[in-house]
């Protein structure tokens, strides 16, 4: 038989051990476990691998710090709790520097008051950064230090380092904080930093006659910053003001107010606007901004974005980002001589990041683009033109695109081509493979469409272009300057096309390799017969036309179909046919070693009595070329002069008279009609629709 009084003074004492539990431990959280000072110290060095203390006179601690202000320390403080988390108050709070690292200590404050979730300090120990659910404190002084091997002194365990990622501070739910200063040292983004910070609440009634109850917390954050970053000077000056927890209405999404005022190298970025949370401003805000600096490049770097290598730029509009998403109004963008603006999104929540939006403006100079081919100041110092400082492939694969240009006016930087006017393309970039598409452009009344791309996926990029060009006034497109009443030097429609394709590191690598072919022809063209005959070297027409005026002369004929391999381009055909003479050029000009090595024959189909007829031949570098006349020819010519000239003066215009060549002119002139008829579409003969390679 079951004995149950026995059974009944068991459950008496365990009820009487739990209760007594309860109350101790009720009594230890009331309390703030002081004993347990001293073991918490071991056990927390032991799980963040460093040493821990709450001792004021604690060895190592700041100097700096302990000096100043000795009297708003609460003396010895501790209490701790660990119910629904760990809260510690301590009148000083110091968490060592690991033992690689020079720095006295990593985290040293006074009078703290810090609560942790456990879900949060576990991962702390795995690696992640710190996350705190709030830190209270009147000081707190930080080194916060990365070497190159990726060890940091926010890591509590030797977990996988990657020293390409961006420093991560700790952040905060609730931080209360009136003077902080964090020194960062991060050997991989080349950056030294020292921040001060003041973070404060206040209590103020919404309105002057509510009760205390309806009083909330207001939150004033000043921080200022200098030093360096990415090895360029850093200075950020940051005022915030705003409620400590915002209640999210609709009319009222963004609380907070901030100013900003940042510069790095010789970028500036000034923001005024306002964020949701004061301790997330970074998450989500808006308002406006005026960002300047030596190139958009050098910003996109800072912010992770790919963006050309430009000009000095100046530019202002309005900025939102939520989350993981950027959009950006740029009212005005002035880089170098051009005027653009545009409306981007940037969102950073995909696998890989993607720029979308519309590019827009008035002008837009090619010059002021030059350097994201490699045109810049030092590369004009050698005697090479071509641009040779390698592409940034790898800023490539970083991000997609999808960009909508549409540019009222391209101007070419030259005062002898007349510019396009508009402009619209379609830019592209997805893993790594840039594409212009879709371009449509006007000038001198003719059209250019095509495709042009550049794949940046391997060692070297690959890079395709696909043009046509139709109906372009040669007279207008090429500026040129005569005396009224006098014709153009040239005129007609001019219809072509090219497709080329190249591979390399850099413009002038790409262009030493290309391989493919440019072909243009003129249609309803005339040309100066005063050009035509000293092209000729018919001194006595040239006297002849120049003494009766110069006038229009008709192109029967005209073809330049240039065949490019592996930068060297030879001329297939490059013929000028007119009812008085037939001009060609044959040759070569070589992108790879930018050489020049054309000779330029004229062929009158008529009689002249002066005429020197010699080739012409244009050689030397493309920095320096030459040109001049071919020396046997004239030499033999003016010798034979020379000789005659002492039988009889009268004989010596002899061996300069010249009959004209009128079959070998009309079969340069039959080869140049059969490749127009042969590789022009009809429409493009009629001179009026497109071209087509």
């Amino acid at each position: 038989m079951v004995n149950i009084n026995s059974t009944t003074k068991k459950w008496s004492i365990l009820t009487g051990l739990i209760a007594t539990f309860m109350v101790v431990i009720a009594w230890c959280e009331y309390t703030g476990w002081p004993f347990l000072a001293d073991p918490l110290e071991q056990q927390l060095s032991s799980l963040l691998n460093r040493q821990v203390s709450f001792k004021q006179d604690a060895t190592g601690s700041s100097p700096q710090i302990k000096q100043q202000d000795k009297s708003v320390l609460t003396p010895d403080l501790f209490r701790v709790s660990f119910i629904g988390g760990l809260t510690l108050q301590s009148s000083t709070l110091r968490i060592a520097a690991p033992n690689w690292s020079k720095a006295p200590h990593f985290i040293d404050a006074d009078n703290v008051k810090l609560s942790l979730r456990y879900a949060d300090i576990w991962r702390a120990y795995q690696g992640d950064p710190v996350h705190v659910k709030s830190l209270q404190a009147s000081k707190l002084d930080g080194f916060i230090e990365r070497k190159s091997d990726g060890r940091a002194t926010w890591q509590f365990s030797d977990t996988q380092r990657d020293p390409n990622k961006s420093i991560q501070l700790p952040s905060f739910d609730e931080l209360v904080l009136t003077n902080g200063l964090l020194r960062i040292d991060d050997v991989p983004l080349k950056s030294k930093i020292e921040a001060k910070l003041s973070l404060t609440n206040n209590e103020t009634d919404t309105q002057a006659s509510t009760a205390k109850s309806n009083q909330e917390k207001t939150n004033t954050l000043t921080a200022s910053a200098i030093g360096s970053y990415q090895a360029l000077p850093l200075k950020i000056q940051l005022v915030s003001t705003g409620k400590l927890q915002s209640n999210r209405d609709e009319a009222d999404k963004f609380p907070v107010a901030i100013e900003l005022n940042a510069k790095v190298g010789r970028t500036n970025l000034v923001f005024k606007g306002k964020a949701r949370d004061v301790m997330r401003f970074l998450d989500d805000f808006t308002g406006s901004f005026s960002l300047k600096g030596p190139s958009l490049a050098a910003v996109g770097d800072l912010v992770g974005v790919t963006l050309p290598t430009t000009a000095e730029f100046n530019t202002s509009g309005k900025i939102k980002k939520q989350d993981l998403v950027w959009q950006v109004d740029v009212n005005q963008m002035a880089i170098g001589e051009s005027d653009l603006n545009g409306k981007f999104s940037y969102d950073r929540s995909l696998r890989v990041p993607l720029l979308k939006g519309k590019l827009g403006g008035e002008k837009l100079v090619i010059t002021d683009l030059g350097p994201a081919f490699g045109a810049t100041p030092e590369a004009k110092k050698s005697n090479k033109v071509l641009p040779s400082r390698p592409f940034d492939l790898a800023s490539l694969r970083k991000m997609n695109a999808d960009v909508l240009v549409d540019i009222h006016y391209l101007d070419l930087k030259t005062s002898f081509l007349e510019p396009l006017d508009p402009f619209k393309g379609h830019i592209k970039l997805k893993d790594g493979v840039l594409s212009l598409n879709d371009i449509h452009a006007s000038t001198a009344e003719g059209k250019l469409t095509g495709d042009i791309g550049l794949d940046g996926r391997g060692s070297k990029a690959l890079w395709d272009a696909k043009l046509a060009w139709s109906g372009v006034r040669l007279e207008r497109w090429v500026k040129q300057n005569r005396t009224d009443g006098l014709p153009p030097y040239i005129a007609g429609r001019l219809g072509g096309g090219a497709v080329l394709h190249g591979e390399g590191k850099s413009t002038a690598e790409i262009l030493a390799s290309l391989n493919g072919n440019i072909r243009s022809e003129l249609y309803d063209g005339a040309v100066s017969h005063l050009g035509m005959e000293v092209a000729g070297l018919d001194v006595a027409e040239s006297l002849g036309v120049f003494f009766k005026g110069d006038d229009a002369l008709p192109v029967q004929c005209a073809v330049v179909d240039l065949q490019a391999d592996n930068g060297l381009f030879t001329p297939r055909a490059m013929v000028v046919d007119t009812t008085d003479s037939t001009v060609w050029v044959e040759g070569s000009l070589s992108l790879a070693t930018e050489t020049l090595n054309l000779r330029a024959m004229s062929l009158p189909k008529d009689f002249s009595p002066l005429t020197l007829r010699t080739p012409v031949n244009i050689t030397g570098q493309f920095a320096n070329p030459e040109v001049s006349l071919e020396k046997t020819p004239l030499g033999l010519k003016l010798a034979a002069s020379v000789l005659l000239a002492i039988v009889n003066p009268l004989a010596a215009v002899i061996p300069l008279l010249d009959s004209g060549d009128t079959k070998e002119a009309n079969q340069r002139a039959a080869g140049c009609l059969s490749i127009m008829q042969k590789n022009t579409p009809a429409t493009i003969k009629k001179g009026h629709a497109e071209s087509s390679v």
